[in-house]
């Protein structure tokens, strides 16, 4: 079964770097290296998905270089990420978001970047690949929000008050293993008035780097869905990065929803980076979450190019071995067609202001 996918997350624009308008235009051809690009999307069903802005706390060229990684007795832990500079920060996401549209215009009408619902389910029903901006943490905005606007107007639609690091607004999660998300303070009030600037303009917030105190706070204060868009389930692998059953509770109450992260060392309940993971570690994710949210409310949020997928997924071309055996499981169309765009089209519809 061929189903239209729409993908929570990608860090994919790393790799487009340094954005100039022939640079960009390698995301058009086959790619040997990463997860994603648009042949191998077309091959794997992937109709689009939120393309995240993130700037790292390390120098650009070292953009991709591995986090530093700390064994511990039981498991592991990263350090947590040092604060960002503003201006280093909304420099970087000017030129990210450039490349962006850079992309948009040599693509001839097969990529847009999409502002509504109605421009996305276009897109989804004539093969057009959609991308959504999201920010991945907010040190490129200001606290008197000017630039939120800005970027609303240039077509920003969901944005993470966080990455793991602190910044003006909140406080994001370290990556550790075994370990509560519970692991700082919540908002300033900083944070709670982006919240509600997000909510005014209609801009989904995305909890998925957020700690826990920092969810209850958003949770407190937002009129929108509560959406994470690449997390998994604390219960059956209990990292930082993930929600526990009480957080999921609210997600559910909120009728928001979970992206279901593809990385492995969120999937597995050792918190190993093993790509030999097997697909049904990430079913077992879906699975636990439709039964707890409901099937309105669970669809992917990959990680691609930004995470150990699992070896048998591979890469984006992949994704029909994933809707196979959600089949096999006893997942009929109508649940799959949720799980793969529905639901993000019904969330994005109650958050978007069009």
């Amino acid at each position: 079964m061929q189903l239209p996918i729409l993908d929570g997350h990608n860090d994919s624009l790393q790799r487009l770097s340094p954005y100039s308008r022939d640079h960009v235009a390698a995301f058009l051809n086959h790619n040997a290296t990463g997860h994603l690009d648009l042949p191998r999307a077309r091959a794997g069903g992937l109709g689009g998905g939120f393309f995240a802005i993130f700037i790292p706390s390390q120098p650009v060229d070292t953009l991709l270089a591995p986090m530093e990684v700390i064994i511990t007795a039981n498991g592991y832990e990263v350090p947590l990420a040092a604060p960002l500079d503003h201006s280093t920060a909304q420099a970087a996401t000017m030129a990210m978001m450039a490349g962006v549209f850079r992309l948009e215009s040599v693509a001839q009408s097969q990529i847009k970047v999409v502002r509504t619902v109605a421009e996305l389910t276009a897109c989804l029903q004539n093969g057009i690949f959609a991308i959504i901006l999201h920010c991945e943490g907010a040190e490129a905005i200001d606290p008197q929000l000017d630039a939120l606007e800005v970027f609303y107007q240039a077509g920003l639609r969901s944005l993470g008050v966080v990455w793991s690091r602190p910044n003006t607004f909140g406080h994001g999660v370290p990556f550790q293993f075994p370990q509560s998300p519970d692991t700082g303070p919540g908002l300033t009030d900083a944070g709670r008035a982006l919240v509600r600037g997000c909510n005014e303009l209609g801009i989904m917030l995305d909890v998925s780097h957020l700690n826990e105190r920092g969810f209850w706070d958003l949770a407190a204060l937002t009129t929108a869905p509560i959406v994470a868009t690449h997390s998994a389930v604390h219960a059956l692998c209990p990292t930082t990065r993930n929600l526990t059953d009480k957080q999921l509770d609210a997600i559910r109450d909120s009728d928001g929803m979970v992206g279901v992260n593809f990385e492995v060392s969120a999937l597995r309940s050792d918190g190993y980076d093993e790509p030999q993971t097997p697909l049904a570690v990430l079913i077992e994710h879906i699975e636990y979450l439709v039964e707890r949210l409901g099937i309105d409310r669970v669809g992917f949020g990959s990680d691609f190019d930004g995470a150990t997928m699992p070896q048998e997924l591979g890469d984006v071309a992949g994704l029909p071995k994933l809707i196979t055996q959600l089949q096999q499981r006893g997942y009929d169309e109508p649940a799959l067609r949720k799980l793969a765009y529905q639901n993000w089209q019904r969330v994005l519809g109650k958050t978007w202001r069009t």
